[in-house]
């Protein structure tokens, strides 16, 4: 079929692609899937998307086709790879006209011609940029504009290569084309500054957009397209110029109003040369250096001084104190302590900050930045009063002093105080003792500047520890302040219980604690609520310091706890609702036990809010948060939470439902600890665990045709992402249910389980073995007769792992801890087992018993448990008395390991100054919790009672080998009696050394 047919038919399904109709829509796109590896498609794509005659929407879909399949398909390696015949074709046809009329499809086309360019350019493509080169020279307004985009595309791409070879080549082109880039740049600058001057807006608009990009290929070649830039005469030419070109675009945007279509665009450019230096000085701090001087004098101008007034705006002022920032904290501007071991490179720059910050300017900074930036602007204070919810969540975490004026203020204050504490502690002192006292409920301005002194003070905590008395500001003056209820001074409320959470980890007394519980108490009855919320925000600083003391909040806790359980209900926005439940849930946290009394109200209303929160998931996240604090903190009493809690826990795992990608981690957790505090299993609870068949689905285990399995993502999560702490929690999980009742539990889940444990076993990494086979050990542990029939399946590759000399330590340290269960615990089961082994591997049973005996005696170094070292001793010595040949051969073998177990279980009592066995247990006591101490979960009881039935807490080790010495000694014949007495004689003298 020739391409014009082939055309017409494509033509004709990109048009029915394009319908609304998804009857006509959906067999469209799959034609069009089945065309995607037809060769010849993307010829007829490109022939359809450079025909401006036809419908827009077909020729985007069509780019867009062609788009993708560039990603798929144009590597030589690639399934169904186009041919070289084609590609040529196609790379000669994207570059033949830069005419795109509509922008949106000019833009993808820039884009897929970069796609190309970053697997061709330049050895398959070598005509390339020189084609560019001459296409952003023509008079022609619309294909200088397309060839520029593209250019810009194809440049931002190549620059983002990391392969040494790709690195050496952009390196090349940069050298080869910067001279034409910043000419092309100077032009359209220096046209667009001329057309503005004579007012012609539409020309200007034009010329701007071009400058722009000029300078985004500029901005690549410059930060990318160099080793060593500083020894380019022509990057620190345009560097420099930088400078001047912002003052001159500056000034521009001074005389033009904020009407003219050319602002938007200007303002773009402006904070694009900031972003040059920005990235430059990222890239390239000691190539930078040459340029600290003139960038610190213009951001400090134009930011701190008059000459910014009436020129600069806020991304601008963003920009410049970023660019501050990052050379006062700069590293590679610091010296070492012993200036000798600093590059003379360092030393430079160190010099040229130094000269620089000179007292009076680090003055002017430090008072401009508390006086003028720190202050509440009027569309903040409107904010308080119309949205004061909206105000307490203003974003200040992460990166957003990289774009917002507030955190970036305070992040460009935290970094020159901390650079320059010695000089700035006098200065800001000096502004806290101007403001003691009581201030003007009139005087609105005094109060905002307190607030921001205020301000400084809190974010400067850690570098005025030294200099400030905290405890006795807190009692002479701040307490005295959060006292004042005048509706204007809410400001200065919210802002001193602020500044106490900031100095709380830094420098508070304990004994003022209580002074503070009680102003907290106090705040939180406040009538404003943006104070309230910066209340809650410094009760949980506080509650959550190292040094906080229970004894000394269980006054105010009942109080407390009320009144934050009221805000909780009163705030309406999801960010502040998990912001109260977050303090709530550190409190329950804290106080543990001691919250039981007070939690009724919270209990009914969680209910309601997990109701009302259906489409907002994070709030959810955080009621599953409090849910987990809760149910450790009620213990055996969270019984009573089931009907709400078994339902929250069953949708957050369910991952048939869409909200478990949110819930998930939450709700395995909280699943985990309702399990280690339920006191029985119930049937409700017991169901539940039929999520885990599809968690592990998720994670790695499916069942199809009821019972079949299929190892899939579990598989997949064990041998690469085992520290995926959800995984961890669903063997944890699997773990407490055994421990909670392994008969109900294995009864029916143990088949299951075992046979997807058998997948697993085959091909997973070392600690996923380790992670299953933990849960065998504790099947076995708890069920010692009906485990190992149970788990039979699996203990056979366990058996071939210990005699084949498994060489990872931790997993060997399993197996034998496995085995050493069920040959101690289940004698009858061992000798079957043993059986099977002999059969499957064509072996005498004597034979492999010995090759057992002699690894296990071999690989004892690999367990390092105490527990399973003793577990190993009173398993050998199990298989005494035996006339047994090949155990007796064995006897020395197993008498050393039971030698290493005596000296590791025995120690002396200092009361009588005898040897005992430190592993004994003889009955349950409940342990004696202090203040700092969680107290036992009841998984912990649990515990501690199947360690009374457990031999290795059972039996006294020393009494077992003297039982099975003297067993073996009167099972001998005469003939060898002499030579056990030596082997007994030689235990004697190694237990009496």
């Amino acid at each position: 079929m020739d391409l014009n047919s082939a055309s017409t038919i494509v033509l004709r399904v990109l048009t029915q692609a394009t319908s609304q109709d998804t009857a006509v829509l959906k067999p469209a796109e799959e034609q069009l899937k089945q065309w995607e590896t037809q060769p010849g498609f993307y010829s007829v794509l490109l022939n359809i998307f450079t025909n401006h005659t036809l419908d827009v929407n077909v020729r985007w879909l069509a780019v867009l086709y062609f788009k993708n399949g560039i990603d798929r398909y144009w590597r030589r390696v690639a399934p169904h790879a186009l041919s070289e015949e084609e590609k040529s074709t196609l790379r000669a046809g994207l570059i033949t006209n830069f005419n795109e009329p509509v922008n949106q499809i000019a833009t993808q086309i820039s884009v897929l011609i970069a796609k190309v360019a970053r697997v061709d350019c330049p050895r398959q493509w070598p005509e390339l940029i020189p084609t560019l080169l001459e296409s952003v020279k023509v008079q022609d307004d619309l294909r200088q504009h397309r060839a520029l985009l593209t250019f810009y595309h194809v440049t931002k791409t190549l620059a983002s290569k990391r392969l040494a070879a790709d690195r050496k080549l952009f390196y090349d082109l940069a050298s080869g084309i910067y001279s034409f880039a910043c000419s092309l740049w100077n032009h359209h600058t220096d046209t667009f500054l001329q057309q503005v001057c004579t007012g012609d807006e539409a020309a200007a608009t034009n010329s701007l957009e071009r400058t722009l990009l000029s300078l985004k290929v500029l901005r690549k070649l410059t930060v990318h397209g160099f080793v060593e830039p500083h020894r380019s005469v022509e990057v620190m030419g345009f560097l420099h110029a930088v400078f001047e070109r912002l003052k001159q675009f500056l000034e521009c945007s001074r005389n033009i109003g904020g009407e003219n279509i050319c602002r938007d665009r200007l303002e773009k450019t402006i904070i694009l040369f900031t972003k040059v230096l920005l990235d430059f000085l990222d890239q390239h701090p000691f190539s930078f250096t040459p340029l600290i001087q003139r960038s610190l004098e213009f951001a400090v101008s134009y930011v701190f001084t008059e000459a910014g007034e009436g020129v600069v705006f806020e991304r601008f002022i963003v920009q410049c104190m970023n660019l501050i920032k990052m050379i006062v904290k700069n590293y590679a501007y610091k010296p070492s302590k012993n200036i000798e071991d600093s590059s003379p490179e360092t030393l430079e720059a160190h010099k040229i900050k130094t000269a620089f910050f000179t007292y009076p300017t680090l003055m002017e900074i430090c008072r401009r930045l508390v006086t003028h930036y720190f202050l509440l602007t009027e569309e903040e204070l409107t904010m308080w009063e119309e949205d004061p919810e909206g105000f307490t969540v203003e974003e200040t975490g992460g990166d957003s002093w990289k774009y917002s004026l507030r955190p970036c203020t305070e992040v460009l204050f935290i970094d020159i105080f901390h650079e320059y504490n010695q000089t700035l502690t006098p200065v800001l002192l000096e502004m806290v003792h101007s403001l003691q006292g009581s201030t003007n409920m009139e005087d609105t301005s005094a109060i905002l500047i307190k607030d921001a002194v205020y301000n400084a003070v809190g974010l400067a905590a850690y570098e005025l520890f030294d200099s400030v008395d905290f405890d006795q500001w807190f009692k002479n003056q701040l307490l005295a302040e959060l006292q004042v209820a005048h509706n204007r001074y809410k400001p200065i409320r919210r802002r001193v219980i602020w500044l106490i959470g900031q100095w709380i980890s830094v420098k508070f007394k304990s004994d003022l604690r209580p002074m503070l519980y009680e102003a907290i108490r106090n705040l939180l009855q406040d009538q404003d609520l943006v104070v309230r919320i910066e209340t809650a925000t410094t009760l949980k600083l506080t509650v959550d310091d190292f040094e906080f003391r229970t004894d000394q909040f269980l006054p105010y806790l009942e109080s407390m706890f009320t009144l934050l359980f009221q805000l909780l209900q009163e705030v309406t926005e999801c960010d502040t609702k998990m912001h109260v439940l977050h303090v709530l849930s550190c409190v329950i946290e804290r106080v543990n036990m001691q919250i039981r009394p007070h939690v009724g109200c919270l209990v009914q209303y969680l209910p309601l809010l997990w109701k009302q929160s259906e489409e907002h998931n994070m709030l959810r996240c955080a009621i599953l948060t409090t849910l987990i604090h809760l149910v450790q903190g009620l213990g055996a009493d969270s019984k009573n939470l089931y009907p709400f809690l078994l339902p929250v826990i069953q949708l957050s795992t369910d991952v048939s439902q869409p909200p478990h990608v949110y819930l998930l981690e939450d709700g395995l957790e909280l699943w985990l600890v309702t399990l280690e505090n339920s006191p029985c299993l119930t049937p409700e609870l017991l169901r539940i665990f039929q999520n885990m068949s599809a968690l592990l689905a998720l994670t790695g285990v499916t069942f199809q045709d009821g019972d079949k399995y299929e190892l899939k993502s579990l598989h997949a999560l064990l041998t690469k992402e085992l520290s995926s702490e959800n995984l961890k929690n669903c063997f944890k999980i699997i773990n407490a249910y055994i421990f909670l009742s392994s008969s109900e539990f294995l009864q029916m889940y143990a088949t299951d389980l075992c046979r997807s444990f058998c997948e697993l076993l085959k091909d997973i990494t070392t600690e996923g073995q380790v992670q299953v086979l933990k849960v065998v050990e504790n099947v076995l542990k708890v069920n010692p007769i009906l485990g190992p029939q149970m788990f039979q399946p699996l203990l056979p590759s366990v058996f071939r792992g210990i005699i084949d000399g498994e060489r990872y330590p931790m997993v060997m340290s399993t197996y034998l801890g496995v085995m050493g269960r069920v040959l101690l615990q289940n004698t009858s089961f061992f000798s079957l087992l043993l059986s099977q082994m002999a059969c499957e591997l064509g072996q005498e049973l004597d034979q492999i018993l010995g090759n057992m005996i002699e690894m296990w005696v071999d690989r004892m170094d690999n367990i390092t448990q105490p527990e399973r070292r003793k577990l190993s001793a009173l398993a050998l010595l199990s298989l005494l008395p035996s006339v047994n040949s090949v155990i007796q051969d064995k006897f020395c073998g197993i008498i050393n390991i039971s030698v290493e177990g005596l000296h590791d279980v025995m120690t002396e009592d200092p009361e009588t100054g005898t040897y005992k066995d430190c592993m004994l247990m003889s009955h349950f006591e409940e342990p004696k919790v202090t203040e700092d101490e969680e107290p036992p979960t009841e998984q912990d009881k649990r515990k501690k009672m199947l360690a009374l039935k457990d031999p290795v807490h059972t039996v006294s080790l020393q009494q077992f080998v003297y039982e099975k010495l003297k067993a073996q000694q009167e099972l001998l014949g005469e003939q060898e009696k002499t030579r056990f007495l030596a082997s007994s004689l030689l235990l004697t003298l190694r237990i009496g050394s």
